[in-house]
């Protein structure tokens, strides 16, 4: 008998089943190996492989997915999911996260059309530049190497656990922030330190050395200094709205005359989750002098 013919009426080889299912062999092999539509049956001594002719659904419907460009894992959860209502759950929350990813890149394009185009200072012209002074802070801080795709969500975790951290350490003195003492990009891992602002340096050193080294954890006291800054939305921090803020800063402290003293930062002053879009959430900042 040879692969392209049925082993009985329950079973399809697998050119058969190809062939009903509108999708190659070698698609059918992957998806096995995957673990996504695995054969009814493989004979022990030729190993070929057979399938029922109920799998034919599942066979389209891995197809139909993967014409959504979404990645064979996912593919894996809505397939695998317990019932209908589950799977259109999980599609549902994948192309979510499509239509957020394009919305960034749509947003992104504008903004290198921008720049393209010589129109940078027109962009820079929306943003409002001013100084502030901050005194010395004594500082709890989480450093990591990490990547555009994963920042947000690592801010948020990471100055989280700082703050509850901070009651330790007689308090929150100001506002929470973040420094970037390299660039962060999708190919640029930083890195990045998260930071809280306390009252009590002893005991926030204390603190600091019950948390060992896991999260490369530290105390710093950072000197007063001048901040030149611009305020920005909950909206205008997603990227690539924030470049655009720090470029225009730059922009401001080149044509003061002055100097950046140190790396950027982002400071946090207001409720994240409360906000609305419109909202002003973040001081995108340098040290300058």
């Amino acid at each position: 008998m040879t692969e392209d013919e049925a082993v009985d009426d329950e079973l399809l080889t697998i050119g058969a089943f190809a062939a009903r299912a509108r999708l190659s062999a070698k698609a059918l092999r992957l998806y096995d190996r995957l673990g996504l539509l695995p054969p009814a049956h493989v004979d022990e001594v030729s190993g070929y492989r057979y399938y029922r002719a109920d799998q034919i659904e599942r066979a389209r419907l891995v197809a139909l997915l993967r014409q959504l460009d979404m990645p064979l894992a996912r593919v894996a959860e809505v397939v695998g999911a317990p019932d209908g209502a589950a799977a259109a759950d999980r599609l549902d929350a994948y192309w979510a996260d499509v239509e957020a990813r394009m919305a960034g890149q749509r947003t992104l394009a504008a903004y290198l059309r921008g720049r393209l185009s010589g129109r940078s200072s027109e962009m820079y012209g929306k943003f409002v530049v001013e100084t502030v002074d901050v005194p010395e802070q004594v500082l709890i801080t989480e450093t990591r190497h990490v990547l555009a795709g994963e920042l947000p969500a690592w801010i948020g975790a990471s100055l989280g656990r700082l703050e509850e951290g901070s009651r330790e350490c007689g308090g929150i003195t100001a506002a929470p922030f973040v420094v970037y003492h390299s660039d962060v990009s999708m190919e640029s891992d930083g890195p990045a330190e998260s930071c809280v602002p306390v009252a009590d340096e002893a005991a926030a050193r204390a603190w600091v050395e019950r948390q060992g080294r896991t999260r490369e954890t530290k105390v710093r006291v950072e000197p007063a200094q001048r901040l030149a800054y611009t305020r920005i939305t909950k909206a205008q921090v997603a990227h690539p709205q924030i470049l655009a803020a720090f470029e225009a800063v730059e922009e401001w402290i080149a044509k003061q005359g002055l100097w950046q003293a140190g790396p950027c930062r982002e400071v946090y002053f207001a409720d994240w989750d409360a906000a609305g879009a419109e909202d002003p959430v973040c001081d995108v900042a340098f040290p300058v002098r």
